[in-house]
């Protein structure tokens, strides 16, 4: 237990970091964002914060509100996982208007667009995996903690990425709509994965099933392009949204 006593001020990094990649992306056209990607928003947001205040009342004495917390932490990963997944359609419109107006959408193109659909679904699938993995071993204070604190690393890509492409476009906005938005990803999946490698040597956690899942679907992520251009993937999404 003494190993996990100061995990919840490490927690706030990832808190952090995700805040910070999509606060332009969310805040800077807050009144123009759907219902549905306010309640995504907020109960991710929501579900970080749980992750800080559940090993910090689990090592300090608090396991009667850290157990409560914890019946209430389950409805809001379910919550995060149903609420993206039901945002996939937006995707799907983004690709339709990408395809119908290019000169807006400049260097996103629809392949991207379902691109981000496919690794999407894995990343909640993941999530939702992690989450259940976590309430079965329950009792068993490490396979318990890391199979959750994994689903902050599974569920980062999407607003560290929109951040840090939201920069990189502002930085090359004269050579629009001839951007390589590949850049951003790559930088994106490296550090989330830098962060997991940290974090499991810091916990002692290299070897554990959690890790391996969080590096994988992290690696996964930079499929998204050549699965994007996948025309029966295309058409498997549009029968199924």
């Amino acid at each position: 237990m003494d190993k996990y006593k100061n995990i919840h001020k490490w927690m706030i990094v990832p808190m952090v970091v995700m805040q910070l990649g999509i606060f332009t992306d969310y805040w800077g056209d807050f009144s123009e964002n759907a219902w549905a990607v306010h309640v995504h928003y907020w109960t991710g947001t929501v579900w970080y914060l749980f992750l800080i205040l559940q090993p910090y009342f689990a090592t300090h004495g608090q396991i009667v509100r850290h157990r409560t917390l914890g019946i209430i932490g389950m409805f809001v990963a379910g919550g995060v996982c149903m609420t993206a997944l039901s945002m996939l359609y937006r995707d799907l419109v983004n690709a339709d208007n990408a395809r119908l107006q290019p000169e807006r959408f400049g260097p996103f193109e629809p392949s991207f667009f379902y691109g981000v659909a496919v690794v999407e679904i894995v990343m909640m699938t993941a999530f939702g995996y992690a989450v259940i993995k976590s309430i079965i071993h329950r009792k068993e204070i490490e396979n318990h903690s890391w199979w959750l604190i994994s689903t902050v690393f599974l569920i980062m890509t999407p607003a560290l990425g929109r951040g840090l492409t939201n920069v990189w476009i502002g930085i090359n906005f004269a050579d629009w709509p001839n951007i390589d938005i590949t850049a951003p990803g790559y930088v994106t999946q490296a550090l989330i994965i830098g962060m997991v490698v940290v974090a499991a040597w810091k916990f002692g956690t290299l070897r554990h099933p959690a890790t391996y899942l969080a590096i994988g679907v992290n690696l996964f992520v930079l499929l998204s392009g050549p699965l994007g251009r996948s025309e029966t993937l295309q058409a498997i999404l549009n029968a199924m949204i």
